[in-house]
């Protein structure tokens, strides 16, 4: 019989959704596990988004991983306590190259199912069947799930602080990394294996990991807004601009989707959007979003973009514009992205490993990478 080999003491860095997965792989894997955290609780990507886990949409590697993260949130929502549901997504169209996009995923054999449901059918989940706004076609995705962003990563790392081998030190800084040593702001802990999640942020630490990953910064504009009267939403709403972000839906439909709205919604690809909207428990709705890269994000957002995201969604919905909602909060969302790769998981150190989800897919993916990572400890 093969020995078990003995349990490891993993140290994390960052408790947002990418080091929290870490967290979890490595207490499940039977080891011991730090996460330190530099702010006093998550506040970046981790809880700035529709905190919409997108498996149906993607594909390749990060949809092989969010198959297999989609069961580790159902299992989260168990242990943890998590606000977060089987909520499925609507894709709508609202022309008939949108329309073709559908059809053609529709129509391929994938991980997910969908289901092409007819403009009326599609209406009638939005609240607009017989209007103006009902939609040409839509495409129901049963099988993705919708979180409460603002409360399910700490949920996550209190089960974690929790547990009977699992640390969660907030307001402790990360200051050095090397074999064996995670130098802090609190001291020092020693680890055998040491993973770096800190996100866009990733550069303090280990800054030649990010300079060679080419991890630079995309900030994006968002919204929660009161819901129209009698909206009663079951799944995440995506719409065009969602079909040119997500491997699912690529393919010579997409692209003449990406023709037609650049001639006629130039806008919307100049402010890089992905107009869609979760409905959340309080009834709420967060609606988003536009995607802008820089080294550094500078903190102040356009108005002119937040209108044009609101007019979008209000569109959907059959409002007159963006102005008809009542907006009760604006924010600026910021995550790690990279031009060379969609996952940065990197050794630069004997025992250390830098990761970071670099394509804005952290919520549907994150569970799945850190059990990979870990997995090969």
């Amino acid at each position: 019989m093969t020995p078990r080999p003995s349990p490891l003491h993993v140290a994390i860095v960052g408790a947002g959704i990418v080091g929290l997965a870490h967290a979890v792989a490595a207490l499940d894997a039977g080891h011991r596990v730090t996460v330190v955290e530099q702010d006093s609780a998550a506040v970046t990507a981790s809880v700035r988004n529709f905190g919409h886990a997108c498996v149906s949409v993607q594909a390749g590697e990060i949809g092989e991983l969010a198959v297999r993260a989609r069961e580790i949130w159902l299992g989260l929502i168990e242990r943890a306590g998590l606000e977060a549901r089987v909520s499925g997504t609507l894709a709508v169209a609202r022309s008939a190259a949108e329309a073709a996009v559908l059809e053609d995923l529709a129509a391929r054999d994938t991980a997910m199912p969908s289901e092409l449901l007819t403009g009326e059918a599609a209406g009638r989940v939005l609240g607009t069947a017989g209007s103006a706004a009902e939609p040409v076609a839509g495409l129901l995705l049963p099988n993705d799930l919708t979180a409460n962003p603002r409360t399910a990563v700490a949920r996550i790392a209190a089960w974690v602080d929790a547990h009977e081998r699992g640390e969660v030190r907030f307001a402790t800084t990360a200051t050095a990394v090397e074999t064996g040593v995670l130098t802090t702001s609190r001291g020092a802990i020693r680890a055998d294996r040491i993973v770096v999640a800190a996100g866009h942020l990733l550069g303090r630490l280990l800054p030649g990991t990010a300079e060679t990953g080419e991890v630079r910064e995309c900030a994006l504009q968002m919204t929660r807004v009161v819901a129209p009267a009698g909206l009663a939403l079951g799944p995440a709403v995506l719409t065009g601009t969602s079909m040119l972000r997500y491997g699912a839906f690529a393919g010579p439909a997409a692209e003449a989707l990406r023709a037609e709205i650049l001639r006629d919604r130039p806008e919307l690809l100049e402010i890089g959007a992905n107009v869609m909207f979760t409905q959340q428990q309080d009834g709420t709705l967060l609606v988003g979003d536009s995607h802008e890269d820089f080294d550094s994000a500078p903190p102040f957002m356009h108005e002119r973009w937040s209108r044009i995201l609101l007019d979008e969604a209000a569109r959907v919905l059959g409002l007159g514009s963006g102005a008809d909602f009542d907006v009760l909060e604006r924010w600026q969302g910021v995550y790690a992205t990279s031009a060379r790769q969609d996952l940065l998981v990197e050794s630069p150190i004997d025992g250390v490993t830098a990761v970071a989800v670099t394509t804005g897919v952290g919520m549907t993916v994150g569970l799945a990478l850190g059990e990979r990572v870990v997995s090969g400890f």
